[in-house]
């Protein structure tokens, strides 16, 4: 059949070249279907959890786990497997609170008030037990500090809530367990809650010290005498860490104006283009040297591949508490597109998704 220039293109591939040319310019642009998710078994404490009646268990925050995530449509599916895979591996998952950060605008029209009741109506019918609180994040708090990355969906504000985080949760909230949507636990996470930050340390990761440190920063900065001080060898020893699973004391953080050691880092970037990577390298910059390290086996990450062609890769040796699917594949797009890889069988339990072919009324 020969192509007529004249002649219009038909609908569904006009609609096709819409949604991708939004996704192009605009990162952030997330697809309006609704998906539908099955509700998820109602889990118990065990004999020997401390008793929290359910209206205080925000008040008290020595006893529970808190757990900080960002939520948004686009990855709403791997939230909910998270979320799933918490309660299901913890010992007390009704002490546990969950604080989802939602974007908002604060000059955007009634859509953002929608998609923060979708996002509740969502996680309330999927966990009806689930202790949680929803919490704004304007994104113009942030979109003036964001510089292009090398992946544009690393480019959302969303991205950099954690930064945020203890602005934006209650004072009383002392510490918290922040966690990536792209992840599922196979361990108890009060296990990781509980990790001790010492006399001074305000977050504590697994931390990668053989890891080619240089590379996530340009040579603009290596170049530059003052910056690549920062990490001289008697000063701070320069080790890799991945911001998606972090225990953080929210104290520490605000006594230290941490928010804003690293936003003066993002106002540099602007001036002189320091880094490619997104919301992470501001985080090395002020945090990396100075962290707890924690076991490998609570961020088994990259298990997404590169930000590139996000090719499949094996967990690293040792023991596994926590898969992470960091990178550009997620696994629910690969099961979707029956380009699985092998690991990405480890997260389909937990999807809670609802099917075409669905048993579930």
């Amino acid at each position: 059949m020969k192509f007529n220039p004249k002649s219009k293109p038909p609908p569904h591939l006009l609609y096709f070249l819409i949604i991708l040319s939004l996704s192009f310019f605009f990162p952030c642009v997330s697809s309006s279907r609704k998906q539908q998710f099955k509700e998820a078994p109602q889990f118990y404490n065990s004999p020997n959890c401390p008793s929290i009646e359910h209206h205080d268990i925000l008040s008290s925050s020595e006893e529970a786990v808190h757990v900080a995530m960002t939520l948004d449509t686009t990855y709403i599916r791997g939230s909910m497997a998270a979320i799933l895979s918490v309660l299901q591996h913890s010992s007390c998952p009704q002490n546990t609170f969950f604080h989802f950060v939602c974007s908002s605008n604060a000059n955007a029209n009634a859509n953002t008030n929608t998609n923060a009741s979708l996002l509740r109506a969502t996680i309330s019918n999927a966990f009806p037990y689930l202790n949680f609180q929803l919490y704004p994040f304007d994104d113009a708090v942030v979109s003036n500090l964001i510089s292009t990355s090398i992946r544009a969906a690393l480019d959302c504000p969303l991205n950099y809530a954690r930064s945020y985080l203890p602005n934006l949760l209650p004072p009383r909230v002392k510490r918290v367990v922040y966690l990536d949507s792209d992840l599922v636990l196979v361990d108890d996470i009060a296990k990781l809650a509980t990790t001790s930050l010492g006399q001074n340390s305000v977050l504590a990761a697994p931390e990668y010290c053989n890891a080619n440190f240089t590379s996530y920063f340009t040579p603009t900065f290596w170049s530059n005498p003052s910056m690549s001080l920062t990490f001289a060898e008697r000063k701070r020893k320069a080790c890799y860490f991945n911001t998606g699973v972090m225990v953080i004391d929210l104290e520490r953080w605000r006594e230290g104006d941490y928010t804003r050691k690293i936003e003066e880092w993002m106002e540099l970037q602007k001036r002189m283009r320091i880094y490619e990577l997104g919301s992470l390298p501001p985080f090395l910059l002020v945090f990396a040297g100075n962290i707890v390290s924690v076991d490998h086996r609570w961020n088994q990450h990259g298990l997404g591949g590169d930000n590139f062609r996000g090719l499949c890769r094996d967990l690293h040796p040792g023991p596994v508490s926590l898969l992470h699917w960091s990178g550009k594949g997620k696994p629910w797009m690969r099961l979707d597109a029956n380009r699985p890889c092998p690991l990405d069988a480890l997260w389909a339990p937990y999807d809670l998704l609802k099917t075409s072919f669905s048993l579930d009324s």
